[in-house]
């Protein structure tokens, strides 16, 4: 029945649906050039992917340093994550990408597009990588901290060897959501002119007054994005089998 019904909004009204979004000579034309465009996303999702595991940890780690010393930590921390959270994507990355290279900084203002990109991805999603740690170290149960305290183990040694190792085998499905998050928002590299796969498909969009590229970008996103959701599901039911059992 849903079948039926796609098949009849594709073909309805002398079939413009299909001849905008469904022109197979544009799509294999258009293929190429696109999936090569693809791996500049693909790129910039793995380098990103990397600087905002480490950004991340930091400003978690930061967030739990201790006593009055620690207090000013402690609140920049909180201050980049309320921030960077509060901040979209894309403004984040049109700041970056185009003040930087206004500002005139040394080394900085003369890196490529796509290290721009790279940055403003990693300054926005850390924020939100920050906290899903901190949710880790949340669950950890207070006893461990004291067990490992007693046993003459500094703070540092505390996080690093006993609540760190802990937290993180936790959170491991909701940071691979995060990456998939990160993964699409790549996309909205071509605000800054990064040569990605929408703005290849842009190229022939406008070229041809048809956006049969542009859903050959939207398959390519739903290939690398669909088994990994998947694969991210399969690990949170683990995850709740092994603590009914628990």
């Amino acid at each position: 029945m849903i079948g039926f019904f796609l098949v009849q909004m594709i073909l309805f009204n002398d079939g413009k649906i299909q001849k905008t979004f469904l022109r197979w000579d544009l799509m294999t034309a258009s293929a190429a050039d696109v999936a090569k465009a693809f791996l500049v996303n693909i790129k910039l999702a793995l380098i990103a992917q990397v600087l905002v595991l480490i950004a991340g940890l930091f400003l978690a780690v930061a967030r739990l340093t201790p006593g009055k010393a620690g207090a000013p930590v402690r609140m920049l921390a909180i201050a980049y994550i309320d921030l960077f959270r509060a901040l979209p994507a894309i403004i984040v990355l049109y700041l970056i990408g185009f003040g930087l290279p206004l500002a005139g900084l040394p080394l900085i203002s003369k890196v490529s597009s796509q290290w721009f990109a790279i940055i403003a991805l990693t300054l926005t999603y850390s924020a939100y990588v920050a906290e899903i740690y901190r949710s880790g170290i949340d669950s950890i149960h207070p006893s461990q901290w004291s067990a490992s305290r007693s046993l003459g183990f500094s703070f540092a040694q505390t996080v690093r060897w006993f609540i760190l190792p802990q937290a993180i085998r936790i959170v491991i499905p909701p940071l691979l959501g995060a990456f998939i998050a990160l993964q699409k928002d790549t996309s909205l590299v071509n605000v800054i002119g990064a040569m990605d796969a929408f703005n290849q498909a842009k190229f022939y969009a406008s070229a041809n007054f048809n956006l049969s590229s542009v859903l050959v970008v939207a398959i390519l996103f739903v290939i690398i994005t669909i088994p990994q959701t998947r694969f991210v599901d399969c690990m949170l039911e683990r995850g709740l089998e092994k603590r009914k059992r628990g």
